[in-house]
């Protein structure tokens, strides 16, 4: 017995008939209401910690970019460039002179001005003892300048060498300035014994000596002698107790008498 037409189409159409759509999914926010308090509590808390630990980080980039800008504003650019090199103190030397022995570049930033190494070039001039040089934001160097004082003259080649208490030759004049005493050295300088020992003795003298005193003349250093006016000598042998000898020849001043020596002051001739 063959099958039946209709059972031959049953057969055929179940494939068809029973096919499965396929599933669409969509996400869907869940809405506050959704979340349990405690858990929203807990990331709220979360993040918090978060922050709190990041925010350290945070301040220390800020800082560290601020001092970068900084740094690169005061030193990488002409901003604040030196403009002017102002000068204070000076008399013997000229404003000019202090600028170019300072030879600070104009523009450099004034950041990169090392201010102990121009002082010492400044420093180096003759007639200044000592320089100071500060910072006077946001273009300026300020140079304070302390000269030499001078305290004695010293005859070499028809000039007067002008010397300080340490012995520095600071100036070479032509004249002799008034007031200042002569000393009679070979060699005038701070490393010179005959010029140590011829300061030593001026520095020693009385008011009366030295307001009679023509010069003081270093022959070798035990063989010093004072000149006064009136032709009158003093011999003052070497440097040593001075002020003992200058009290002594000051006592004896009142003597008729050319020549003076305090050489040993313990027993003093005169004649």
């Amino acid at each position: 017995m063959s099958p039946g037409p209709s059972r031959g189409r049953t057969a055929g159409a179940d494939p068809v008939s029973r096919r499965v759509p396929a599933r669409r999914w969509q996400l869907v926010r869940a809405g506050s209401d959704a979340v349990p308090p405690s858990t929203r509590r807990f990331m709220r808390r979360a993040r918090q910690r978060r922050m709190r630990a990041a925010l350290p980080w945070a301040v220390v980039a800020g800082v560290v970019g601020l001092a970068g800008l900084v740094a690169w504003t005061l030193l990488g650019t002409g901003l604040f460039g030196v403009r002017e090199v102002r000068v204070t103190g000076n008399d013997l030397v000229t404003a000019v002179q202090v600028r170019d022995a300072a030879a600070v570049p104009d523009g450099l930033p004034l950041a990169q001005v090392d201010l102990a190494d121009v002082a010492d070039r400044i420093g180096a001039l003759p007639p200044v003892e000592r320089a100071t040089v500060s910072r006077q934001w946001p273009d300026r160097l300020l140079v304070e300048v302390v000269e030499r004082t001078p305290v004695a003259v010293v005859p070499r080649s028809g000039r007067f060498a002008v010397i300080d208490a340490s012995g520095v030759v600071f100036r070479d004049l032509a004249e002799p300035p008034p007031g200042l005493p002569v000393a009679r050295v070979a060699t005038p300088g701070r490393g010179d014994p005959g010029t140590r020992a011829a300061l030593d003795v001026l520095a020693a003298l009385t008011p009366q000596l030295r307001e009679q005193l023509v010069d003081v003349t270093v022959e070798g250093l035990a063989r010093i002698t004072v000149r006064l006016r009136g032709d009158r000598k003093v011999i003052w042998g070497d440097a040593t107790r001075g002020e003992t000898k200058a009290r002594v020849a000051t006592a004896l001043l009142g003597r008729k008498a050319d020549t003076i020596d305090v050489s040993a002051p313990d027993v003093v001739t005169f004649r």
